[in-house]
This record gives C-alpha cells, sequence and structure tokens, in this order.
C-alpha cells in the first residue's frame, strides 16, 4: 500500500469527524438519532458549518480517489510525487475543515480551490 493509497482511506474518514462535529455541537448532541437528516437541517452556526464541511468532503472524496488510482495506474508518475501530492490533498482537506469551522469564508474558498489544484496536478504528473 502506497501513502497515497493511505490517504484515500484519510479522505473518506475525515467528513465522519465533521459529522461528530455537526450533531455533537447541536442542540440535541449525540443522543438525537431518530431522523438525522432532518435534524441535520435544523443545525445553525458551527454544527451547521461542520455538516457543510462534511457534506463537501463527501463531494471530493471520489475525485481524489479516483486521481489516485489513475496517477497510479498510468504509471508514468513517480511515486514520491503522488505521495506528496496526495498528503498535500489532505492537508488542504484538514485546514478547509479548519476554516470552515472557524467561519473564514474566503480563506476556506481559496483552500477549496488548492485541493481541486491537487486534484488535477494528479492529471498532469501523469502524462
Amino acid at each position: 500500500m502506497t501513502v497515497a493509497f493511505w490517504c484515500v482511506l484519510i479522505a473518506i474518514i475525515l467528513p465522519y469527524l465533521c459529522t461528530a462535529i455537526a450533531k455533537g455541537a447541536g442542540k440535541y448532541g449525540l443522543r438525537y438519532n431518530h431522523d438525522p437528516r432532518a435534524f441535520l437541517s435544523t443545525l445553525e452556526g458551527l454544527p451547521k458549518r461542520a455538516h457543510n464541511a462534511q457534506l463537501n468532503g463527501f463531494e471530493v472524496t471520489p475525485a481524489f480517489a479516483a486521481a489516485v488510482i489513475i496517477a497510479h495506474v498510468a504509471g508514468n508518475a513517480e511515486l514520491v510525487t503522488i505521495n506528496v501530492l496526495a498528503v498535500l490533498f489532505i492537508t488542504s482537506r484538514l485546514l478547509y475543515m479548519i476554516c470552515y469551522l472557524a467561519d473564514w469564508a474566503i480563506l476556506r474558498s481559496l483552500v477549496w480551490f488548492v485541493g481541486m489544484g491537487l486534484i488535477a496536478s494528479f492529471f498532469f504528473v501523469s502524462v
């Protein structure tokens, strides 16, 4: 298993950290689980931002996973390059989550663009 493949697993798990924050910081806390989707739609403030970060994590992870797999399959990129890009992507996701939770909208958007650029980079280094 390469570092990049482990980063895919981390990317899959990261949104659930935001889920725990959203549910834990909400009005009812983690004990409300009868209708979680309805509950999450009622959140405001930090819990809502955590939920939104969770959703974004679920949206971007398939693209990251595909980029890592394609870079490995193409075989044209150095393994160290793929691994570094993957670690940088995970770092960008952690920064993205921090920015979202702290309500730093402009910085969050910049970090999001960096993450998307890193996903594109997997394709460019594989040419």
